[in-house]
């Protein structure tokens, strides 16, 4: 999202823990005297949660509060499908910003493609030519994160905002057995799915150091997965950027 900022030369600011990106403001969710900093003369916000092991919606809450008090008169919110609004976490958020902005919407993306391409699923792809999870059959429309950019863009600039959520999803529903075979094929060499069951999924991820409790929670969604609760790609990326959404093909 910075990146086309950047392009479309529009005047903008990072604010963000790390500061290795010229420009970048210092700023921690957690440390409420980094807040003003990053929102002085600030009209939109885009919010991305921070990554806690509690429920991160009341801090947000307590920033979105904050820079309503300051001016900022638009949010748009990174939340996800699974998250509907006045659910947990940032559908908390989703509904406190119904209920109390002028201006906001939310983006629920699917999986993303990069998932594959970065963190767990790439270390298993590059050092055992395998993908674990507990999805079974399940198939997802999984999302670009270019696209989710380019969908928080778009709603950053549009004239009005529609005050609603958007499912953002790619073209086609796949299962982890169809993005294995399109991986292969793309590096040359079979990669294999391996089929687990959400405890010895949820055990994996302890293993290599996450808590029982994130391990636990990416074991379930996996699982919801797995019955078909995220597998109906839908048209938003579409409608929000004026070009069909990137394909996990190609």
């Amino acid at each position: 999202l910075a990146e086309l900022l950047h392009t479309a030369d529009v005047a903008h600011r990072v604010a963000s823990r790390r500061s290795d990106r010229p420009g970048t403001v210092p700023f921690e969710w957690m440390e409420s005297s980094t807040w003003d900093e990053a929102l002085d003369g600030v009209s939109a916000v885009y919010l991305v949660a921070p990554q806690v092991e509690n429920d991160p919606a009341p801090v947000m809450i307590d920033f979105i509060a904050r820079a309503l008090e300051l001016g900022v008169a638009r949010f748009v919110l990174l939340s996800a499908a699974t998250l509907p609004m006045g659910g947990p976490a940032m559908g908390q958020v989703h509904a406190w910003l119904g209920d109390n902005a002028n201006e906001w919407a939310v983006l629920r993306p699917s999986w993303f493609m990069q998932n594959f391409s970065e963190g767990a699923h790439r270390i298993t792809i590059c050092d055992s030519d395998s993908i674990l999870s507990a999805t079974g059959d399940g198939r997802v429309p999984f999302v670009s994160a270019d696209d989710i950019a380019a969908s928080a863009f778009a709603l950053l600039f549009a004239g009005t905002l529609p005050n609603n959520d958007f499912v953002l999803t790619g073209d086609d529903a796949l299962s982890y057995d169809e993005v294995a075979e399109l991986i292969g094929a793309s590096v040359g060499r079979r990669i294999t799915h391996h089929r687990l069951t959400p405890e010895q999924l949820s055990e994996l991820w302890v293993s290599r150091g996450l808590s029982p409790l994130h391990a636990d929670m990416l074991a379930r969604m996996d699982a919801a997965i797995a019955t078909g609760g995220e597998e109906n790609p839908t048209d938003a990326v579409a409608r929000l950027t004026g070009r069909p959404p990137i394909s996990f093909s190609g």
